[in-house]
């Protein structure tokens, strides 16, 4: 079978893009139903041990793979066919070895993790739960990251969907089947039916990892057949197969470009798990909240944190589809290219990223009493300041893609330090202050983001060798999201005046009126500023139809 072509940069996004889409809603039947599940305790211990997981997870998942479809990409650059499959099997076994260890540490010292480093005791077993799923995410990542070199975005984008949307069905009937099995206020429920919520996690890689199994196999099994002296395969001659670099190389390599990658964004998901730590000690310590307070005030800023994450989610494809054409630019001398891609991917972004921070700050109080009801009262305040933070974040996923695809993966690592740095300082001192309390981390988060990505942004300027232009990225999508955000907030407070519906449906239908009126806004004013062009529609599959539809310029 023919190596399978890949799609152009953000055609590529496009195809990841749906399947956030499609992920995020199954996200939302999966944590928001879960987190009136388990209420605002046992969620502090099912986002408790998701932090923890997600140090381990970044570390397995985030360099790694990225430092995989970069060798991938410039090895398919220079025609070099074997070049790139054994690069995989290389980084495949490296991928396993890496997830056995991780495992080992979740499965074997959950107590610890959870009483010495989350300072929360009664997520242990969610910690232990997770161990599985680290093993089985580090071995798919390797088959995602090969794929994704060679530029094709489809099965990362199918395999994601399946690992939802099993892990939806299988967390959620578990940890109600958990929850049941126990009396009415048994101190065992919500500890262990957060773990079977978390169990879901290892159910939906099992499905991932098949999937990519097969979907290897079916797509690239011609390249996967060991080079027979006197037989060519493919389009490779047998001087280029001998060429093929030893697996000594290619794990150098591999840990070359991903381990500071990892670390980097090791310091993000580190940034979470402290949080956790931090938050609980000094709401306790400092503040003056009992231990069953702090948590419930932990509890209701982990569900903040899921709605937070949404507009990160939405950036995350492009910043996939980046990292490949980029370097294979930079490998093919292309450097003019390279730039071009870098800014406009940094424009679509702030097109994508600035209406959803704006929605979520101007529409707080509402999406908090729709999705999480009963919650803590403090929820809206701390979703108005992280939804102001989630623009920068995106920002900053954007401008680190970039330079680690261009090579300057240190460059990002010291960035996420200091960001990280600023964030703990920030933390310990105001969620101590009493009248603060909680609403100190969403600052702390706000704070470090803007740091980082001004630090990143100053980085940008020496790679790429010119300055992107501001006021062409960010300005047409920050004024007109502020112009989006003051119709949303409008429509809202007279539609909860004057719509005549009561019940639980009165804010349910102001907050979707609002959304659909403000979407439309923002239509409208991204057509007539031209922030989004007909020659980048041109690169999304039906993206010519679409523009003509909409008379883009």
């Amino acid at each position: 079978m023919a190596k399978q072509k890949g799609q152009n940069y953000l055609h590529g996004a496009a195809i990841l893009t749906v399947g956030v889409i499609i992920m995020k809603v199954l996200g939302f039947i999966y944590k928001i139903p879960l987190g009136n599940i388990l209420g605002d305790e046992g969620y502090s211990m099912f986002t408790s041990a998701y932090n923890i997981y997600f140090v381990f997870f970044t570390l397995a998942t985030a360099g790694f793979p990225v430092a995989l479809s970069r060798l991938v990409a410039e090895a398919d650059a220079n025609g070099r066919v074997r070049q790139e499959e054994k690069t995989f099997r290389v980084a495949l076994v490296s991928f396993t070895l890496l997830g056995l260890l991780f495992a080992a540490v979740l499965f074997f010292f959950p107590n610890w993790l959870a009483a010495v480093y989350l300072e929360n005791p009664d997520a242990a077993p969610s910690v232990r739960a997770m161990a599985p799923a680290i093993l089985l995410v580090c071995m798919v990542s390797a088959y995602r990251g090969y794929c994704q070199g060679n530029g094709n975005m489809l099965p990362t984008t199918v395999d994601e969907v399946l690992e939802v949307l099993f892990k939806v069905i299988s967390g959620l009937v578990i940890a109600v089947l958990v929850l049941r099995s126990y009396p009415p206020h048994h101190p065992m429920a919500l500890p262990m039916g957060s773990a079977g919520a978390i169990l879901g996690v290892s159910i939906g890689s099992v499905i991932s990892l098949l999937y990519m199994v097969v979907y290897k196999h079916r797509h690239y099994s011609r390249l996967s057949a060991p080079y027979t002296a006197g037989i060519v395969l493919d389009h490779s001659t047998q001087a280029e197969a001998e060429a093929v670099e030893p697996a000594l190389k290619i794990v150098k390599d591999l840990f070359r470009i991903g381990v500071p990658i990892a670390f980097g964004a090791c310091i993000l998901a580190l940034l979470n798990s402290v949080d956790s730590k931090l938050c609980m000690n000094r709401l306790q310590s400092a503040a003056g909240f009992s231990y069953q307070e702090a948590k419930v005030l932990y509890g209701v800023y982990g569900k903040a944190q899921t709605l937070f994450n949404l507009p990160a989610a939405f950036i995350t494809p492009l910043t996939i589809s980046i990292v490949p054409a980029i370097s294979g630019a930079l490998v093919r001398g292309e450097r003019g290219t390279a730039a071009v891609i870098s800014e406009d991917s940094m424009r679509i972004a702030s097109v994508i990223a600035a209406p959803m921070g704006v929605g979520l700050a101007v529409l707080s109080q509402p999406i908090m009493r729709v999705l999480y009801p009963g919650s803590h009262l403090s929820g809206p305040r701390l979703l108005a300041v992280m939804g102001v933070a989630s623009f920068f974040v995106c920002l900053v996923l954007l401008e680190n893609a970039i330079l680690q695809a261009s090579g300057r993966e240190k460059l990002t690592m010291l960035t996420l330090i200091t960001g990280g740095l600023v964030k703990i300082v920030i933390n310990w001192f105001l969620v101590a202050q009493r009248p603060i309390n909680i609403h100190g981390a969403p600052i702390g988060t706000l704070v470090s983001y803007l740091v980082m990505a001004v630090m990143d942004f100053v980085f940008l300027c020496s790679v790429l060798g010119r300055r992107p232009k501001l006021g062409g990225i960010l300005l047409k999508p920050l004024l007109s999201s502020v112009v989006m955000g003051a119709a949303a907030w409008a429509s809202y407070g007279l539609l909860d005046r004057v719509l005549p519906l009561a019940g639980r449906l009165h804010t349910p239908l102001c907050m979707l009126a609002a959304i659909l009126l403000a979407a439309a806004v923002y239509l409208v004013l991204m057509v007539t500023t031209s922030m989004i062009t007909r020659k980048d529609m041109a690169l999304i599959p039906g993206g010519d139809r679409l523009a003509r539809v909409l008379r883009m310029r």
